[in-house]
């Protein structure tokens, strides 16, 4: 059972959640994506979109996040999965790609990403994530999209 309630909220990022799980599969502990997290983890979105926030702490705020996603984009799948992992550090870096479509307008939607973590005690404590910026400025229309999102959690950009 998960930590975060009301997982249903999350459904449009399922291959998301779905992808990393199978990533970080024995090397970290948890049955859902935020189970993987320490209660105190750190987002930091290196390459993102404009008014994305930057930073956030704390598994809770980041579902907070992610919560209404499925309000702007849904995901179909993702893929193409690559694990890095270098157990005297406790690094791991996921490679991995999705595709999905944006809510408003069923304009498509992919990228790729770069998400480098650092695992201790079996949970992920530091995840660092970068995403394609050539495909976020041809995508301009997703940045938008995800200033949205954001607008409706609160949090800073």
């Amino acid at each position: 059972m998960s930590t975060i309630n009301d997982l249903d909220d999350f459904k449009a990022l399922d291959p998301f959640f779905r992808i990393i799980e199978q990533g970080l599969d024995g090397l970290a502990d948890g049955d859902h994506f935020f189970d993987l997290l320490a209660e105190d983890v750190v987002f930091d979105y290196i390459i993102t979109t404009p008014n994305y926030p930057r930073h956030v702490v704390g598994r809770a705020a980041v579902a907070d996040l992610y919560r209404p996603y499925g309000d702007t984009i849904v995901l179909d799948r993702c893929h193409d999965l690559a694990v890095h992992h270098d157990p005297n550090t406790g690094i791991v870096v996921l490679e991995y790609a999705s595709q999905g479509q944006v809510v408003a307008t069923g304009a498509p939607y992919a990228n790729r990403y770069i998400s480098v973590l650092t695992i201790a005690d079996r949970k992920v404590t530091r995840w660092r994530d970068y995403l394609d910026p050539d495909r976020r400025l041809r995508c301009s229309w997703v940045a938008l999209a995800l200033v949205d999102v954001v607008s409706q959690t609160g949090l800073p950009p």
